[in-house]
């Protein structure tokens, strides 16, 4: 894939454009290519999260409530084009505003994911960047993802955010490169019960890895909470159900109970709320949408 509009530029280790930062790693690329701008600061805050490419709603949900925060502090957002959390991590990024930076693990002329073209074209569109070792026209191979991990945890300076790995699971790889980089590792836990989890929660419990329960725990300092919207007057239902829903995911009955009210003024609020963008619907339960 081709767009004449952002140009593929090819940089070596010794041009001064080539982010210094990854000069510091271990086997750095000789060779870069890149669509987009690298420009200057773009690495002094910056954070790579990866996670399972079978991202579940908790997982989902965990992105959106730390890269929004993240974006509001300028953190540059790194992952790797894939599927599941590293696709979530890009858009969520995007969304909020954020500039973010996608590793490939194939040549730039390559969609892989294909799903994930129009996202391609976004993050180029937004002032992010698309950068990949590899000649233009490769195409993806098993060994190309595990290599290309290098680079995804060489061009953060905060560290690698984990968020739901399996215990076998790439992003575990780039979390041993970070580690061998000496930047930090951060994983978010998990439902014991969920084998998506198995990977960030076993980090966490042997010390290799910093738990994050919110982005405080990244950035160590307090931060406002942004939001994807602008800030709305919420009537006094919406009030109580959005009050409701901060604690945790609920269906309408629980929603019911815990507003005193009666299921036909709920189920007409939360639609409205719905169109409002303020939460969502999946497998029976409502959920803030930030």
């Amino acid at each position: 894939m081709k767009w004449p509009e952002y140009p593929i530029h090819k940089i070596t280790l010794e041009d001064n454009n080539y982010p210094a930062i990854l000069k510091e790693i271990k086997n750095p690329p000789k060779t870069l290519f890149y669509r987009g701008k690298l420009a200057n600061g773009l690495f002094n805050k910056s954070l790579a999260i990866v996670g399972s490419r079978r991202i579940t709603r908790y997982g989902h949900m965990v992105v959106e409530k730390l890269v929004g925060n993240l974006v509001a502090q300028k953190v540059t957002i790194i992952s790797g084009f894939m599927y599941g959390a590293d696709t979530e991590a890009h858009q969520q990024c995007l969304d909020f505003g954020g500039i973010t930076v996608a590793v490939l693990g194939n040549g730039l002329n390559i969609i892989y994911p294909p799903e994930n073209e129009k996202l391609y074209q976004e993050i180029l569109a937004k002032s992010g960047v698309i950068i990949s070792e590899y000649e233009p026209e490769v195409q993806p191979q098993l060994w190309t993802f595990p290599q290309r991990n290098r680079i995804v945890a060489g061009l953060s300076s905060l560290g690698v955010l984990v968020i739901e790995a399996g215990e076998r699971s790439g992003s575990l790889i780039t979390a041993r490169y970070a580690r061998e980089q000496g930047k930090k590792v951060f994983a978010v836990p998990g439902p014991i019960t969920s084998s998506v989890s198995a990977g960030t929660n076993l980090m966490i419990k042997n010390h290799q890895a910093k738990m994050v329960l919110d982005a405080r725990d990244i950035m160590g300092k307090k931060i406002e909470k942004p939001t994807l919207f602008t800030d709305q007057k919420l009537a006094g239902l919406e009030k109580k159900i959005f009050a409701a829903l901060e604690t945790e995911p609920l269906t309408v009955d629980e929603i019911c109970l815990a507003t005193n009210q009666n299921a036909i003024e709920i189920g007409k609020t939360l639609s409205l709320m719905q169109l409002k963008g303020l939460i969502s619907e999946s497998t029976g339960k409502y959920y803030l949408n930030s």
